[in-house]
């Protein structure tokens, strides 16, 4: 129930962010400004997450899961509301401030997929939850692209009716935010009774007053393959924002009109991203082989980023379906392996701390990227921001293959299974509070 509802509410903050910018074209022609503001709605989500990403963690782990949870959900239903406010051409400003509070939601959304898999499953299923967990963002994102364009057709010579429209779209995810923050208070616990883990057993039985914030940071920027992974992650999903942010204007350029195929080429691209994330969180937990699934998850997305980008201009749309699923199937399906691979390698730091610096990273070179690749698709085409992008994740390549794996909490969890345990006679004198203890102590 917890994994669920926290998948929905993540799902509504994924919707928000990519709302304007598949109809990058109708919004900037309502609002009357330029294609760049237009690009900022969705840019905002990354500006917000940079600075406030460390108070968050914080919170976090000093406050728990519980808390965190509801100020994501409550904050994205207040976002959503301020929506319904800027239905008229010369608000601009307000819908800009209302997707900024979404943005500061989404601080208290994306590090929580690996916190919650640890908290509340076990090692064999820790993973596929992180995959599930992440699931939901990637969903929200593909009904992103999906929605808006069909909700949202583009008048515009009738202004009253696309107001009519966006209205629709704008109060149907308020009311919808609105009943999974009441959901999310319902639900959302702390904790599950009893630790899914033995790498959680651990973790609880030490007290608070052991833990650090400051420490772990440093920790963490000590562990050179984490910041490895910190800089490789960030290059992987910050080309996946810019990508997501600039579909509209990729399509539209080489295909004038077909707004709703472009945002059914995002859901392309998404959805067959949520099914690569399954297979690698089950393929995870089956295996355990972190940095080799990574790295060729990573190889692929540069090779399925290469054929996207030499195919775009070819006049068949069908082609830019097949190869837009390609790419979303790695490229999308690359986000939870480099959220479990980071906590592998930085057990015992909060998984929290850990995912909410990878996701940093993301948002950093995701506004670079969005704003490079932009502007070279504007000035020049969008092949020449794809390969601007491809050279990127070349090098993101390189530094993946640098990683050093040290799963340290796959050794925690896997170390309950080799204790020699003897067993005990059924007539043995022994009383069984003794057994108990002994092996308490072995553990």
């Amino acid at each position: 129930a917890v994994l669920a509802v926290f998948s929905c509410y993540s799902l509504v903050n994924a919707f928000q962010w990519i709302q304007y910018s598949i109809l990058s074209n109708v919004f900037a022609g309502f609002y009357g400004v330029s294609f760049t503001q237009i690009d900022w709605l969705s840019m905002v989500y990354m500006v917000a997450y940079v600075p406030l990403i460390l108070p968050a963690t914080w919170l976090l782990d000093a406050r728990g899961l519980r808390l965190t949870a509801l100020l994501g959900a409550g904050l994205n239903a207040l976002g959503a509301w301020l929506k319904c406010g800027s239905l008229a051409p010369q608000r601009y400003p307000l819908t800009l401030a209302a997707q900024a509070v979404c943005a500061v939601a989404q601080v208290f959304i994306l590090g929580l997929p690996s916190r919650i898999a640890s908290v509340w499953f076990g090692p064999t299923e820790v993973s596929t939850a992180c995959a599930v967990a992440v699931l939901g963002n990637q969903l929200g994102t593909a009904i992103g692209f999906l929605l808006p364009p069909v909700l949202v057709p583009n008048t515009p010579n009738d202004t009253d009716l696309m107001a009519h429209n966006i209205s629709i779209m704008f109060y149907g995810t308020a009311i919808v935010s609105t009943l999974l923050f009441f959901l999310t208070g319902v639900v959302f616990e702390e904790k599950p009774k009893y630790p899914p883990s033995h790498s959680q057993a651990v973790l609880q039985t030490k007290p608070p007053e052991d833990y650090s914030y400051k420490q772990s940071i440093i920790n963490l920027f000590k562990n050179i393959p984490f910041i490895l992974l910190l800089i490789s992650y960030g290059i992987m999903t910050g080309a996946f924002y810019s990508v997501s942010t600039l579909l509209n204007q990729m399509i539209v350029t080489h295909y004038e009109g077909e707004e709703v195929n472009a945002g059914r080429i995002g859901l392309t691209l998404v959805v067959a991203g949520m099914v690569g994330s399954i297979i690698c969180g089950l393929w995870l937990d089956y295996t355990k082989t972190y940095k080799q699934t990574t790295l060729i998850v990573y190889i692929l997305s540069f090779i399925g980023l290469l054929v996207f980008t030499f195919t775009l201009d070819l006049g068949y749309l069908i082609v830019v379906f097949v190869t837009g699923g390609v790419l979303g199937f790695f490229m999308t399906g690359y986000l939870p392996l480099g959220f479990e691979f980071a906590v592998e390698i930085t057990y015992p730091e909060s998984e929290g701390t850990s995912s909410g610096l990878l996701n940093a990273s993301a948002q950093i070179f995701g506004i670079v990227f969005t704003l490079v690749q932009g502007k070279l698709t504007t000035d020049y085409s969008p092949r020449a921001g794809n390969i601007f992008l491809c050279a990127w994740i070349f090098v993101g390549i390189i530094l993946t293959a640098l990683i050093k794996s040290d799963l340290r909490r796959h050794n925690v969890n896997s170390g309950i299974m080799n204790l020699d345990v003897k067993a005990v006679p059924v007539d043995s004198p022994v009383e069984p509070e003794s057994t108990t203890l002994k092996i308490q102590s072995a553990l």
